[in-house]
């Protein structure tokens, strides 16, 4: 019989081996063995990982009678602390039951008369027992079917070590496969050439393909010829045992590009030589992007503190111009012509006009959010702008103008409008390194409804062509030209055209450019021609004028205004407090005009203005400013009772304003 029996013990822990991944099969494989070879019936109790007992498996060797053997013998829930298992744990022995013995085990009723317990010991520890039972009365088991019985359990506990083990690896397994599904990286695994073998979800997120396309697809595919020498240097350190980490940059499937930073580890198979690398891949392109972004916005916040202290300082110049050119004026009526005092207060009013016309420019580059469109003849423009031009392009780049003076005007913000013509001449100046010319020319067109594909726009246009000899642009370049942050430059912001392009659409134009490498770029811009209308009706309705009532934060400003225009004949009242104004109308002062600045620290010069018509609702206001016209805004409203002046003046133009408001000043005696 031994060799039948070693037989049918190495039949069972072949057939326990090929359900081992299956906990349950175990057991049964294991309780049908028994008993079929031992007989009657056989079952097996383990232990759930809780402490507590499984429900048993039991096999009879009549069908019939397996249900209601095994609910009797069916410990299920209870703890391992009965007589039979605190024995069992204890001893690691079989317990052999016969006769009344057998009572406790299962009662009489049951017609069980004999049985064997035998503890199942798994990895050295109580897993639970194998129990053999005999309905045949004075039935007994044998010193030979015990030893085999604690054989049949010897195979279980292996069987039950392997299942554990496996369901282990399986739920370790799982735990990986749920993190690299989860985690936002890519993970690649790729054999020793850099085909891929694994892919995870982002992966396939990153490289713009299904991650079940990529196993089998080579990584070289995805990289230029530099991130293929990279890669091959890469692998060959993994292969030498050493991880890598680096930056490269990726091309998805779309033909787009991605920044990634890649973490590459070497794999070892079963006798440790190199299998293959794992990968692990953060996409950084929207980081990167961020960190360039921040530093564009950061450049343009300077920018706007820039324009803000700009326009400060631009205004404050233009109350030290006023009072220069004032006095100068002043100075050049009280002398003769052709004298030496005559001729320097002449050079010193030349130089404040020079200087109004610079701060003028930079008021409209440090403050162009004035929203206030006025009618600007194109030849004045160009003619304003040709200095700008010429600091913006230096001395090594020549200037072209053409237009003609009958070119129409358009209407726009001056502030802005320079700024795009600038911004144009600083793109083709960075083009020119090394010398050239830039050539502006000034047209009058008319174009038809659907006359221009490229969408100029229809009816009377200015057209606007600013050519350089640069190194022009490829075609790739020229379509990205106008959008926001692109630039080929690395210190440039990328804004410069499409700033002018933004301010050339909102006046309700267009742009194109031409360009062609090594020969240079064409910028077309098409202007609306400002609405002719006939010409206003001559004069205002004549108001006389007697008493002035002049409010300037600046004493020095203030009393220069008076000593302007006193001569004319008119009384002159003057404050440097608006509320001190308002006290002395709202106590009886009777002011025929107000001659007002407009930014002042207690209260602006429109709420001095609007504070005093409360009183006088015919009041005429002349507004006075260091800022332009653009520049200040909607803090300036002007009415048909209302006039701005720009500093700095002369004693002419601030004449000239007054009898433009309110006609004639009357002659001195009136």
């Amino acid at each position: 019989m031994a060799y039948p029996l070693r037989y049918a013990l190495a039949d069972l822990a072949l057939a326990l081996s090929r359900v081992a991944e299956n906990s349950v099969e175990v057991r049964s494989t294991a309780a049908r063995a028994a008993a079929d070879m031992i007989g009657d019936g056989a079952g097996v109790q383990l232990l759930r990982d809780d402490g507590r007992y499984d429900t048993i498996t039991y096999r009879h060797v009549d069908d019939e009678r397996s249900a209601s053997v095994g609910r009797v013998l069916d410990h299920v829930g209870q703890l391992p602390d009965d007589d039979f298992s605190t024995a069992l744990a204890a001893s690691r022995r079989p317990i052999v039951l016969a006769g009344d013995g057998v009572e406790p085990l299962a009662g009489d009723e049951h017609h069980i008369h004999a049985a064997v317990l035998v503890p199942v010991i798994v990895d050295n520890t109580y897993a639970g027992y194998l129990v053999l039972t005999r309905g045949t009365p004075g039935a007994h088991y044998s010193t030979a079917e015990v030893e085999l019985a604690r054989d049949i359990a010897g195979e279980l506990a292996l069987a039950v070590s392997s299942a554990r083990a496996l369901e282990r690896l399986r739920m370790s397994e799982e735990r990986y496969r749920r993190v690299l599904e989860t985690i936002p990286e890519g993970v690649l695994q790729l054999d020793p050439d850099g085909v891929a073998t694994y892919a995870n979800e982002p992966m396939g997120v990153v490289l713009g393909m299904p991650r079940s396309q990529l196993v089998g697809v080579s990584l070289r595919g995805f990289l230029d010829d530099q991130g293929q020498k990279e890669l091959t240097r890469r692998l060959g350190e993994c292969e030498q045992g050493r991880s890598t980490v680096g930056a490269t940059r990726l091309m998805r499937a779309d033909g787009s590009r991605r920044s990634v930073r890649m973490s590459m580890m070497p794999l070892m198979n079963d006798q440790d030589q190199f299998s293959g690398v794992v990968c692990m891949v953060t996409d950084t392109t929207d980081h990167i992007d961020a960190r360039g972004l921040k530093r564009q916005l950061d450049h343009l916040r300077r920018l706007d503190s820039l324009g803000q202290l700009i326009g400060g300082i631009s205004h404050d110049f233009n109350n030290l111009l006023t009072v220069v050119g004032g006095s100068a004026d002043m100075i050049l009526t009280a002398t003769e012509d052709g004298t030496d005092p005559h001729r320097l207060a002449q050079d010193i009013l030349d130089a404040v006009g020079t200087g109004r016309t610079l701060t003028h420019q930079l008021l409209a580059f440090g403050r162009s959010d004035g929203n206030r469109p006025e009618i600007i003849p194109i030849p004045d423009l160009l003619t304003d702008v040709q200095s700008l031009f010429s600091r913006t392009l230096g001395e090594h780049i020549g200037l072209d103008l053409a237009f003609g003076a009958d070119v129409w005007a358009v209407r726009a913000e001056r502030g802005p409008l320079e700024q795009a013509l600038v911004n144009v001449a600083a793109n083709a100046r960075d083009a020119m390194l090394h010398g050239g010319m830039l050539r502006v020319a000034a047209t009058n067109e008319v174009v038809k409804e659907g006359g221009t594909p490229g969408g100029a726009p229809a009816g009377r246009v200015v057209h606007l062509v600013i050519q350089d000899t640069g190194t022009g642009m490829t075609d790739e370049v020229r379509r990205r030209a106008l959008e926001p942050f692109f630039t080929t430059r690395p210190t440039a912001s990328g804004l410069g055209l499409a700033t002018t392009a933004g301010i050339v659409q909102g006046i309700g134009g267009h742009i194109e450019l031409e360009s062609e490498p090594r020969i240079g770029t064409t910028v077309h811009l098409y202007l609306p021609a400002a609405e002719e209308k006939p010409a206003p009706a001559a004069g205002r309705q004549n108001q006389v004028i007697g008493n002035v009532l002049i409010v300037e934060d600046q004493p020095e400003v203030g009393e220069l205004v008076r000593r302007l225009i006193e001569p004319a004949g008119y009384t002159i009242t003057v404050a440097t407090d608006a509320l001190m104004a308002v006290t002395q109308v709202a106590a009886g002062a009777h002011p025929d005009l107000l001659i007002t600045d407009v930014v002042m620290p207690t209260m602006t010069g429109p709420e001095l203005a609007s504070a005093l018509r409360t009183h006088h609702p015919d009041l005429p206001v002349l507004f006075m400013s260091g800022y332009t016209a653009a520049s200040l805004g909607p803090q300036l409203h002007l009415d048909d009772n209302s006039m701005l002046i720009e500093k700095p003046f002369t004693r002419s133009t601030l004449l000239g304003a007054i009898r433009t408001l309110c006609g004639p000043q009357p002659a001195p005696g009136e």
